[in-house]
């Protein structure tokens, strides 16, 4: 996943941390403890395209299979020959299977693959997931650990950058896997654990001893493709500690796999408070009535809903697909939060735009629209300096006392600067 540890501020590195040492969960579920019963499942919505899908390419395949979270983990695409029987691969995209092993493991839900073209390579979701010849290619200042993630790791799993704040890595594996992930080099290409038990327990440990951490973020690879009762067991855990105020969730579940919102999982995140969501959103064609079912889901159960969107060149790198993309998400009561730059990791560069052109996006969404949907633009600086947000120019100096301002029509104001007493 690209989701990350949200904050513009400046990182600084953490003090002097206590050596950590495996124990016994400082804090487990009492014996005593039951699950709620989850409320009864509704009938989902299943679009008009994604029938025609299943009956073209899943034939004999029922309704209620195809609702089945777990059915479209392990009838997930994984290969070419999976693949070519869905999709007409053009010369390029074949090469990159017979002329060598991409950096990344393709997996693509029977659901998402219904939003792919069949014929056309160029669109842009079926970019995001098909492997190209392009990935393979390794261009000056790319990397494998671009954000030196690896150097910020106290312990396996967890990666303290900011000092009142942890990302709490617990799984490698996601439902889907996006082709300019950053961190391609830790996912799984099956549905295994690449962060054990002992892992976890190592991570909760540090956390539990750090009062100066107020704030996790769960991540991954995807954590809501982690089972119910391990899902709800580390948020048990997290929230047991005295001193986090804040957790959340970085995901692209509700987008490609929105059947794996289900009624026992949204009671289990529902009892978390505070609890936030992060969602990685790409393209307004993910903004399907099945993803909007989902995430009506959760905001329903009062799980605030953010959105953190890649800029990439040729899927979402001009004004009206963004502006579509975020007008949308505030339909479905997700709040734009971060549009990120492209991170160099090895084999990026196909998508890695111009940084002005972030810049220009941001220029023609302020003003124009509300203000929230218009995101702040960050570079995650490579080496792990942390997110640094960068916005149009909006300020021209001093005359006299007034600072100049121009707006959003390029109309230049004045503001009259206090004078000193």
């Amino acid at each position: 996943m690209n989701e990350k540890d949200s904050s513009a501020d400046e990182a600084e590195p953490p003090g002097p941390q206590p050596d950590i040492c495996l124990q016994e969960p400082l804090v487990s579920l009492p014996l005593n403890y039951t699950s709620p019963s989850p409320p009864r499942r509704r009938p989902m919505i299943v679009s008009e395209r994604s029938k025609s899908f299943l009956r073209q390419f899943f034939p004999g395949t029922g309704k209620t299979e195809w609702e089945d979270w777990q059915w479209q983990i392990k009838n997930s695409i994984t290969s070419l020959s999976e693949l070519q029987r869905i999709v007409k691969l053009e010369e390029n995209e074949i090469r990159t299977w017979t002329e060598g092993i991409t950096p990344l493991p393709l997996r693509i839900t029977p659901y998402y693959a219904g939003l792919i073209s069949t014929e056309d390579s160029n669109q842009p979701l079926r970019k995001c997931v098909i492997p190209c010849r392009e990935e393979m290619i390794r261009n000056p200042g790319e990397d494998s650990d671009p954000l030196h993630e690896e150097s910020h790791c106290p312990t396996r799993g967890l990666i303290h950058r900011y000092p009142d704040r942890v990302l709490f890595m617990v799984s490698g594996f996601c439902a889907t896997y996006c082709r300019y992930c950053t961190r391609s080099r830790l996912l799984e290409d099956s549905h295994q654990k690449a962060f054990s038990r002992q892992d976890w327990e190592r991570c909760l440990t540090y956390i539990a001893l750090n009062p100066a951490i107020r704030d996790v973020l769960i991540s991954g690879g995807d954590p809501l493709t982690l089972a119910d009762d391990e899902i709800e067991y580390l948020l048990h855990r997290l929230q047991q500690i005295p001193h986090l105020e804040f957790l959340r969730i970085g995901t692209k579940v509700p987008v490609v796999l929105p059947q794996r919102i289900t009624p026992r999982l949204v009671s289990i995140l529902k009892k978390v408070r505070p609890l936030w969501l992060s969602i990685h959103f790409t393209h307004p064609a993910e903004l399907t009535p099945e993803c909007s079912e989902a995430c009506q889901k959760l905001a329903d159960a009062g799980l605030p809903l953010g959105s953190q969107t890649v800029l990439l060149k040729g899927v979402n790198d001009d004004l009206q697909t963004m502006k579509a993309l975020m007008h949308g998400l505030l339909r479905i009561r997700v709040r734009p939060y971060y549009l990120y730059q492209c991170d160099p990791v090895s084999g990026s560069g196909h998508f890695r735009t111009q940084v002005a052109k972030g810049l220009e996006i941001i220029a023609g969404l302020r003003g124009h629209t509300s203000g929230y949907a218009v995101p702040h633009f960050v570079i995650d600086a490579p080496g792990g300096g942390g997110k640094i947000p960068l916005l149009p120019q909006y300020s021209f100096g001093q005359q006299g006392h007034d600072l100049l301002l121009q707006n959003y029509q390029g109309k230049l104001f004045r503001y009259p600067e206090p004078y000193s007493a």
